[in-house]
């Protein structure tokens, strides 16, 4: 018969020691709470400047994936349209190479060779010389033109299904930058939200201060670089304190790449959509000395970032999500060099 024992009951000292541990233990992870540093206004600031500029730089990736989505819809969209066109046209030459045939079968005098076609595919038996002997020379050159127009239409449908494949992938790669983007100002707005309202508001001072800043630019008396060049910088005046939107190329918002191009369309000059594509738009100005009001600035060394010269060391731009289109010092930003349109 088993035995029925009461389980040993812990002894006072083990009971005190894991009771101290434990103890220990909180207060350990109550320091380190403690201890673990709230970030600072500035940390706060370089860390978004710092996201802010990676969103910049996707933004401009994006930009450029969806240029080439639009080029590749258009090219998808005329060859759909030149498929149908083309299927219309066959279309038609069978009808009259059938009415030919329904005449001399009326007669009894339907060629066979004609029969065969229109029962099927006729690509196959065209290649062999001996059919066309059969035929007349009229039927002979209507069978070519259909079967040409097959081929031809064949190698369209074709190549419209790569192109439609194109611009999945594409539309594919365009969703993963705008959600990288997406990413990369939110993480921003988080650690905006870790900020005092005392903080956040100093912050958004400096912002508005930075903004008014044309209210003081001295842009000194430097001559345009070109008619075209002054143009396209008054049209980017004329756009002062619109916001930093990312992918927007106005009327009322824009980010960096899209204000330039507006402004260059405004003068009657189309650039490309990226500030890495417009860096190839004109002759390289090196130096800093060398540029002329109107002419475009490269920042970064990837290209992600330009503006508009705007004379005496001054440059006009969108600058980052947050911001209006603005003046600002050229050597707020790492130059690389300027292009004259």
């Amino acid at each position: 018969m088993a035995s029925h024992r009461r389980p040993k009951q812990p002894s006072r000292t083990r009971v005190t020691v894991l009771t101290a541990t434990a103890a220990a233990a909180v207060a350990l992870s109550s320091q380190a709470a403690q201890a673990a540093p709230t970030p600072s206004k500035k940390d706060v600031k370089s860390k978004v400047d710092k996201l802010y500029e990676e969103a910049e730089q996707a933004t401009e990736k994006y930009n450029g994936v969806k240029e080439q989505q639009d080029k590749l819809q258009k090219e998808v969209d005329d060859l759909q349209d030149k498929v149908a066109r083309g299927q219309g046209d066959l279309n038609q030459l069978r009808k009259g190479l059938g009415a030919v045939a329904s005449g001399q079968y009326r007669s009894g005098s339907i060629d066979p060779s004609v029969q065969l076609f229109l029962s099927g595919d006729p690509d196959t038996y065209l290649e062999k010389a001996a059919t066309l002997d059969q035929l007349s020379g009229k039927q002979a050159e209507q069978l070519k033109t259909i079967a040409d127009k097959q081929r031809r239409l064949a190698q369209e449908r074709a190549e419209a299904a790569s192109k439609i494949q194109d611009l999945s992938e594409t539309r594919k790669a365009l969703g993963e930058k705008k959600d990288e983007i997406k990413g990369k100002l939110a993480k921003a707005q988080q650690l905006l939200n870790t900020m005092t309202a005392k903080e956040r508001a100093a912050m958004e001072a400096e912002q508005a201060r930075a903004d008014r800043s044309n209210e003081r630019a001295d842009l000194g008396n430097d001559v345009p670089a070109s008619q075209r060049g002054a143009a396209a910088l008054a049209a980017a005046q004329s756009k002062i304190g619109s916001p930093y939107v990312w992918g927007a190329t106005g009327p009322s918002s824009f980010d960096c790449s899209g204000l330039t191009s507006w402004a260059y369309q405004q003068a009657g000059q189309s650039l490309p959509r990226t500030s890495q594509a417009q860096a190839n738009a004109g002759t390289r100005i090196g130096s800093q000395d060398a540029l002329k009001p109107g002419d475009l600035v490269l920042f970064y060394g990837d290209l992600h970032h330009i503006g508009l010269y705007a004379g005496n060391g001054t440059v006009l731009h969108a600058p980052k999500p947050g911001a209006s289109v603005r003046y600002e010092s050229i050597n707020n930003m790492p130059f690389m060099f300027g292009v004259r349109v």
